[in-house]
């Protein structure tokens, strides 16, 4: 298989889906409204509420959501061969996530820029809230602790990557104050900007940068680990516009540019896709690709943490509220592009299918290292770009994916602990110090005492980050299915996938924990269950919400009802 074709394939496919079905979507189901009043305007406070240029806050999207995940998900699933990790990819990001980060992003706006939780109140009920940001609050835990994790390994394996990750910061900030400040427009501070970031990567590949070996007892990736939680704790502190916006910016236009520069180098290199389409071969320890393909790939396909972005920091930021299909849509696309990426590079990066297959050796042997070396490889071929320079490119890229996932994520972490602070009357908790302080020492005990003190632990709840982050997913598309029957619009957009993702999470879900009871990790069993009968639960309320709002047909909300102006019948509003 020819890997242009492959990419040029995906690609265009990407496209026609945001030129036409976002359009649809934006137009027909959301109804997007130019003169509405988004809260970034309405509630306005300098810190969470500040309305952004859709670029920007583009960027600040498209980075938070895009994480690691995007890749290490593709990376392993290729092993059960390119054609099933492909159109799920594919064709999840159209017709999947796209609705489900634009609908989020919108319901949000709609309701006071209130997160997905708040909005499970609102549309189902206060005990489905209560149980909904249980599952968001475990699988925040997870996405910090793993990534902290995941960019400690990368700073360990590829120390030419430490200086520019972290110079970046200071651009961030140099942007923020020039931007907001100073008034200065976007052009140049953003040509500047990714002239200084692309010159760090050229000292970081000269003049590599890594820690001590041990310091107190403990390791350099514990030490990476405790040092980015103290710099995420800062970060989340800071008011979006000084950090937050701007290093998600410029971090979106190099990563894009990442992308352009390894998808270039795909078509010089012309390489040649030599895993197989339909891997017969598995190794002993693989998974059945059904229902496991769904949940192996899930950043990328579809993801429940886009959701809690677009309702929990990009939905203050919306400056009006046609620009959720540019930002919410097109982000999803954006992470769409970067598992096309992965899996390019996990499959044509390799020169022959023995060297593929003595790679992937079993179930845990693709990931991150399998994107880097077989990306590196391609940029070197394709643009005689040292091969170490590459590694170096797609290392960053990967640490600031995970990096900007962190900043936003310990965010929410703080948001949903206020929320349970005014929830449950507890003052003290809704105070901005002490929640980032509670949420930042839950990922670090997480990081730390889930499998010792090596700062690894958090690596063992990885198998249950693909399945919350779908249950999550559904979870969302089924409430937004609610507020959608309730307006009176159409909702088979967003209950199909409902449905199809919904079933194919729950049976991952049972068969990891069968596989968690027979191997004794019994942890792991405990959070499966918690994580099951929170999301039963709250589905079985939500579809009960759904029956209900079908039966009492749409509420008076001042926008109309059917599109076009007309009501639409009880049996086109359950479809």
């Amino acid at each position: 298989m020819n890997a242009i074709l492959l990419m040029v394939v995906g690609l265009g496919a990407f496209a026609l889906g945001y030129i036409f079905y976002s359009r649809f979507i934006s137009d027909r189901i959301f109804r997007l409204d130019p003169t509405f009043e988004t809260p970034a305007h309405a509630q306005e406070d300098g810190v969470d509420f500040v309305p952004t240029n859709k670029w920007v806050l583009w960027g600040h999207h498209f980075t938070s959501v895009a994480g690691a995940a995007p890749i290490v998900g593709p990376a392993i699933a290729v092993i059960w061969g390119w054609v099933p990790a492909f159109l799920w990819v594919v064709f999840g990001t159209i017709f999947f996530a796209g609705v489900h980060d634009a609908g989020a992003l919108w319901a949000s706006v709609r309701n006071k820029g209130q997160s997905i939780g708040a909005l499970t109140e609102n549309a189902v009920g206060a005990r489905a809230r209560s149980l909904f940001m249980v599952v968001i609050f475990l699988l925040l835990l997870m996405v910090n602790a793993v990534f902290a994790i995941i960019i400690a390994g990368l700073f360990v394996d590829f120390p030419s990557s430490v200086i520019p990750s972290w110079f970046v910061i200071a651009v961030a900030l140099g942007i923020g104050w020039l931007l907001y400040r100073r008034g200065v427009g976007l052009l140049w501070p953003s040509i500047i900007a990714l002239i200084l970031l692309y010159a760090s990567m050229f000292v970081g590949d000269a003049v590599p940068l890594g820690l001590p070996e041990e310091v107190a007892g403990l390791g350099a990736p514990g030490q990476w680990v405790l040092i980015l939680f103290a710099y995420a704790a800062v970060a989340s502190l800071l008011p979006v516009w000084v950090l937050l916006q701007p290093r998600d910016y410029i971090n979106g236009l190099q990563l894009f540019i990442g992308l352009a520069i390894f998808f270039t180098a795909v078509l010089l290199a012309n390489p040649t896709v030599v895993a197989p389409a339909l891997n017969t071969g598995l190794p002993g320890d693989v998974p059945p690709l059904l229902p496991l393909l769904f949940v192996t790939i899930a950043c990328g396909a579809i993801s429940g943490f886009h959701g809690l972005v677009a309702s929990g920091t990009t939905s203050k930021q919306l400056n009006t509220e046609t620009d959720v299909r540019f930002v919410g849509y097109l982000g999803a696309v954006g992470e769409g592009a970067l598992a096309l990426a992965a899996i390019l590079a996990c499959t044509a990066g390799f020169a022959t299918l023995a060297d593929w297959e003595g790679f992937y050796t079993s179930f845990a042997s693709g990931g991150l290292l399998a994107f880097v070396q077989g990306g590196g490889s391609i940029i070197a071929t394709g643009t005689g770009l040292p091969s170490h320079f590459g590694e170096t490119l797609l290392a960053v890229m990967a640490v600031l994916f995970a990096a900007t996932t962190m900043d936003t994520g310990v965010r929410l972490q703080r948001y949903i602990i206020q929320e349970w602070g005014v929830i449950y009357r507890i003052p003290a908790l809704t105070g901005r110090v002490l929640s980032t302080l509670l949420a930042v020492a839950a990922c670090i005990a997480l990081a730390f005492g889930a499998g010792g003190g090596a700062g690894t632990g958090g690596l063992i709840i990885w198998p249950l980050f693909g399945t919350t982050n779908q249950l999550l997913a559904a979870l969302t598309l089924l409430v937004l299915s609610v507020i959608l029957l309730k307006k009176g619009r159409r909702t088979i957009f967003t209950l199909v996938p409902f449905a199809f993702l919904i079933s194919m999470t729950i049976l991952a879900l049972l068969y990891q924990l069968a596989q968690f009871w027979r191997n004794e990790q019994y942890f792991l069993v405990f959070m499966d269950v918690i994580i099951l009968v929170a999301t039963i639960w709250v589905g079985l309320e939500s579809l009960s919400a759904l029956l209900r709002a079908h039966r009492e047909g749409p509420e008076d909300d001042g926008e109309g009802g059917a599109d076009d102006g007309a009501r639409i019948s009880a049996a086109e509003r359950t479809v």
